[in-house]
C-alpha cells in the first residue's frame, strides 16, 4: 500500500471512530490496522528524510 493510500485509510479509520456507533471488538480492529499503518507511514516518512538528508550533505561536500 503506498503512503497516499495508507493516509486516505487512516483518515477513513479516524473517520469511523469518530462516528461513534461501532462495536467494541470493531472498533479495537480498527483502531489496531490505524495503528499499524499509522507506523508504517511514520518509517517511510523517517526514510525519506535520510535520504533527503543524504543528499543535502552530498551537495554541501
Amino acid at each position: 500500500m503506498s503512503y497516499s493510500e495508507s493516509m486516505k485509510r487512516i483518515e477513513e479509520i479516524v473517520a469511523a471512530l469518530e462516528a461513534g456507533g461501532t462495536p467494541l471488538d470493531e472498533t479495537l480492529k480498527l483502531f489496531e490496522e490505524g495503528s499499524k499503518l499509522l507506523k508504517a507511514c511514520q518509517a517511510e516518512l523517517a526514510e525519506a528524510e535520510g535520504k533527503i538528508e543524504q543528499l543535502r550533505l552530498e551537495e554541501i561536500q
